[in-house]
């Protein structure tokens, strides 16, 4: 199959090009007009498909219910807003739940299907900061062990590979060295750390920060904390989540300003809640949850965020439109960076022969119009 469009963002700019696709790949990259084309996308952009390295769920599903078939639907429904890679996540809860959740999303990684590729787990807790907990169950909260830990990556077949964590609960940070060593990325958050106590969880491995700004120590002039070392040490990841009302747009630029074009991840935190009728209450963690007008989902009776609706390629639009972030480095917190976090960055990420072929048409107003992934048609 070959495609055409007169914008294809290749090597980090819009060119008019052809992209041949075979055997989930994009063999090779021709010039504009040079072949015959089954699609001519005319002048709507083409760009690398979106990865989400942080979402719950959506269409009435999340990770902990550990359903195999609606785990499987939504990785078949998601590439309607550009998905095509995806870490499923869990939420803090008691270990059969988590055991059960982690083993299902292994299971479904292993099925020849067409949608989004499940990458990974994000295993978000248990071993988080009380204070800082969110919409996070209490009576869940775990110490942070290698031998506990092990049980979880047994249940989930190795398919963690990404986890939140509170770094000054984790003690002599042995949990995050014995990670960092079997190749899951730490990444801080739900944490009251100080300054430097995260600074030694990077020390000791941590490359990441989850959600910045939201679970975690305000930032102080006098102590900076997590959100801080995010700003400080532009070297190390910091996702974020661009539906404009968890952080300002303000913020949002501030972020991006600070992080680059290489470190800044847009994450989703999407609930079962994403594509369903707004206004209806759910279930997360074993907490109520309602969604409200504005789009946020909130403890029920309370004015405690647990979470978004955010489709990715409208958070594009908002860090582009709204906080007034480079359209560069925005589409890079959605592409190659989280592809470069999970150390997938030499096939996922990028329009270059030999990727997988996992792309998103989109308009001038950000509405897709096509997502690929591997290669195969999915709207």
């Amino acid at each position: 199959m070959i495609i055409q469009s007169k914008r294809i963002w290749i090597a980090g700019q819009f060119i008019p090009a052809q992209l041949k696709v075979e055997d989930k790949k994009i063999e090779a990259v021709y010039d504009y007009g040079e072949l015959p084309v089954q699609k001519d996308y005319g002048n709507d952009r083409i760009v690398p498909g979106f990865i989400d390295i942080h979402t719950h769920g959506a269409y009435g599903y999340d990770t902990n219910d550990g359903d195999q078939e609606k785990l499987l639907d939504w990785m078949k429904r998601i590439p309607q807003e550009g998905v095509t890679s995806i870490l499923p996540t869990t939420v803090t809860q008691v270990p059969e739940v988590l055991l059960k959740a982690v083993s299902s999303v292994a299971d479904v990684a292993e099925y020849e299907y067409e949608g989004a590729e499940i990458l990974g787990i994000h295993f978000e807790g248990p071993y988080l900061d009380m204070k800082y907990k969110g919409a996070q169950p209490p009576e869940a909260i775990a110490r942070a062990t290698i031998s506990e830990f092990k049980k979880y990556q047994e249940a989930a077949r190795g398919m963690i590979r990404y986890i939140t964590l509170a770094p000054e609960h984790d003690s002599g940070f042995e949990l995050t060295r014995y990670l960092t060593q079997n190749g899951v990325v730490v990444s801080m958050g739900h944490s009251s750390a100080t300054y430097e106590q995260a600074l030694m969880g990077i020390a000791n491995g941590a490359t990441s920060m989850t959600h910045v700004y939201n679970g975690m120590t305000p930032y102080h002039h006098r102590n900076p904390g997590l959100v801080g070392t995010a700003f400080r040490v532009r070297d190390i990841y910091g996702e974020i989540i661009c539906d404009g009302c968890h952080s300002h747009v303000a913020a949002l630029n501030n972020f991006f300003t600070a992080k680059g074009r290489e470190y800044g991840i847009m994450v989703s935190d999407s609930l079962r809640a994403k594509h369903c009728p707004p206004g209806g209450s759910y279930k997360l963690g074993g907490h109520d949850i309602e969604i409200r007008e504005n789009g946020l989902a909130y403890l029920k009776g309370t004015e405690t965020i647990a979470g978004s609706t955010l489709n990715m390629n409208m958070g594009l639009k908002i860090l582009v439109e709204e906080a007034m972030v480079p359209f560069d480095t925005a589409l890079n917190s959605c592409t190659i960076n989280p592809a470069r976090c999970l150390r997938v960055d030499d096939r996922k990420g990028r329009v270059a022969a030999g990727y997988d072929a996992d792309l998103v048409v989109l308009t001038d107003s950000y509405d897709v119009i096509q997502t690929y992934c591997r290669g195969v048609a999915m709207l």
